[in-house]
């Protein structure tokens, strides 16, 4: 038997000549930095280490399995940290891209540390599951658990909840919830209002207009800016266009504002902000505006007729049937929507200082609102989609009204005792997963990422826990300490193996349990499928003089 000398092993990788230090600056570089294999390796050889772009991956990779590895046996730390904290409220969200590259985490949301990464093939109840179960078993029960409105996410953490036999709030996010609401309430309206904008291609003609006038301004287009804004600032209550260059830059400023009705846009996107139904307001303002101008006729001719092709491009949203039907009825129930919004207080960022009293009351102002709404409800008569709208907004509130509230956790004696509060929004994994796709965007150059997330381990969003000092105290004391970790792991693998013991982890492998059939082409099925040698054999069989089956 040949030992290695211990000055070796506590510094070097097993079977390498490279060092744990190496390892890990590669590892940092590759998913904390999010730097490129070349850019490493250039920053290696300014240290005089000579490596393959191919050895950083495989660096890399190694990296994270030893971060994945730390992370396990440091659970007992971790859990002992959640536990003095009173407990730890859950948050799980999936996220991919293009259908590919699903990934699953499970993040310990006053911490805000990650507690467990998957690849899954498809966001289903029967593969969540066993990933919470194994998150529960390592960290202990979580004392609350925020979710989505996912039909996967709903059951896998009701029977969950319902196995650990604990009452633990299962809370609805009140951004999923609105959103939900919004998209049956309004969806079939403003779809409506955007196919008649694109049938009689109003946004197409304004863009053919300011394209027209861009290229006929030419050069001089930056003086005629400084004479838009000129005109601007002008108090005149004849509401004159100038002639000549100047009337031209004003028209293709008009036809601009139009255009960027997405300026009134708060940043939820759709529900919370109707792209359309401000297309359509902008429109009917710059149409009147238009009536306005040509009142008084610009005294150049051309202006003018810039003027009513700018006004005939605008005409057909003044139709009574079918732009203003569709936008009234669109904006009745968009008035329901807000109302309820308001309720729930969801705007762009949802305010960390939120008190107790704070959710008391929008729950007391949502009951308010459900009496409010049944008032309202019109029993009979031609309201019909007033009618519906508000049956669709207390249908949802029955249907999730339970799962909104019990937010507030009281903690333990050994935790300092008193209440605090679990966010209202799963916001912490949604922008967690929104900076890891921004990070690998900007790495990779790619805009989707459907082949990178298929390709990038789960345990690489452990990783992005070596951001926080408070995760890096616990498993291993200062990211300078992490060789040292690493190389401690490997003395005890190899004393594990000597002494005849396993050295694999005693849980559940949930490698198998992840892949399970599905209809979702994984990676592992596509490189099955993607064959000449399959397309041959289908090719040849159905070639075949085989009797025809009458199934």
């Amino acid at each position: 038997m040949t030992q290695g000398a211990d000055s070796l092993t506590e510094h070097l990788l097993p079977g390498s000549n490279v060092g744990y230090d190496v390892m890990v600056f590669v590892g940092l570089e590759r998913f904390l930095h999010h730097r490129q294999r070349e850019e490493i390796q250039a920053a290696l050889l300014d240290q005089s280490i000579r490596l393959s772009t191919g050895e950083v991956s495989k660096l890399s990779h190694k990296f994270v399995r030893y971060v994945a590895r730390l992370h396990r046996a440091r659970a007992g730390q971790i859990r002992a940290v959640l536990e003095g904290d009173g407990g730890w409220p859950l948050h799980v969200d999936a996220t991919g891209e293009a259908g590919r590259g699903t990934m699953l985490v499970v993040i310990a949301g006053w911490r805000q540390w990650v507690l467990g990464a998957w690849k899954i093939s498809t966001e289903r109840a029967d593969l969540i599951l066993p990933c919470l179960q194994q998150t529960v078993r390592r960290f202990g029960p979580p004392c609350a658990a925020m979710r989505d409105l996912g039909k996967a996410m709903i059951p896998a953490l009701n029977d969950l909840v319902s196995e650990l036999k604990l009452k633990i709030p299962v809370l609805a996010c009140h951004q999923h919830f609105l959103a939900d609401v919004g998209k049956d309430l309004l969806d079939p309206a403003h779809a409506e209002l955007r196919a008649l904008f694109r049938r009689t291609k109003v946004r197409p003609k304004l863009g053919a207009l300011v394209r027209d006038l861009g290229r006929e301004l030419g050069k001089e287009i930056e003086d005629a800016r400084q004479a838009v804004l000129g005109w601007q600032s002008l108090a005149d209550t004849d509401h004159q266009i100038d002639p000549g260059r100047d009337g031209m830059a004003t028209v293709r400023a008009l036809a601009l504002w139009v255009l960027d009705h997405k300026a009134q846009a708060t940043g939820l996107d759709f529900p919370f902000d109707r792209p359309y139904l401000d297309l359509y307001d902008r429109s009917m303002t710059a149409l009147r505006a238009t009536d306005a101008f040509l009142r008084t006729p610009p005294k150049d001719k051309k202006v003018t007729r810039l003027l009513k092709r700018f006004h005939r491009h605008l005409e057909p949203v003044a139709s009574e049937v079918p732009f203003r039907q569709v936008a009234q009825r669109l904006r009745r129930r968009a008035t329901l929507f807000d109302e309820l919004r308001g309720v729930l207080r969801i705007v762009a960022a949802v305010p960390e200082d939120e008190t107790v009293a704070d959710l008391e009351q929008m729950h007391e102002q949502l009951d308010e609102l459900v009496v409010s709404l049944n008032a309202r409800r019109p029993a009979r008569g031609p309201a019909q989609d007033t009618r519906e709208a508000i049956d669709l907004i207390l249908e949802h509130i029955e249907t999730h009204g339970d799962n909104l509230w019990g937010h507030a956790i009281v903690l333990p004696d050994s935790a300092g005792g008193g209440i605090r509060l679990v966010s209202r929004t799963n916001y912490l994994s949604e922008n967690f997963f929104g900076g890891l796709k921004h990070d690998e965007r900007r790495r990779s150059g790619y805009k989707n990422l459907g082949y990178v997330l298929e390709h990038l381990p789960a345990e690489a969003t452990l990783v992005r826990n070596l951001v926080r000092d408070d995760y890096v105290t616990t498993v291993c004391g200062a990211l300078d300490d992490l060789p040292q970790a690493f190389a401690e792991l490997d003395r005890q693998q190899r004393e594990s193996r000597l002494n005849g013991e396993s050295p694999h982890e005693q849980e559940e492998d949930l490698v198998a349990v992840l892949q399970i059939a599905s209809a979702s082409l994984s990676p592992a099925d596509r490189r099955i499928v993607r064959t000449e040698e399959m397309d041959r054999r289908i090719a040849a069989a159905a070639r075949s003089r085989a009797p025809r089956c009458h199934c």
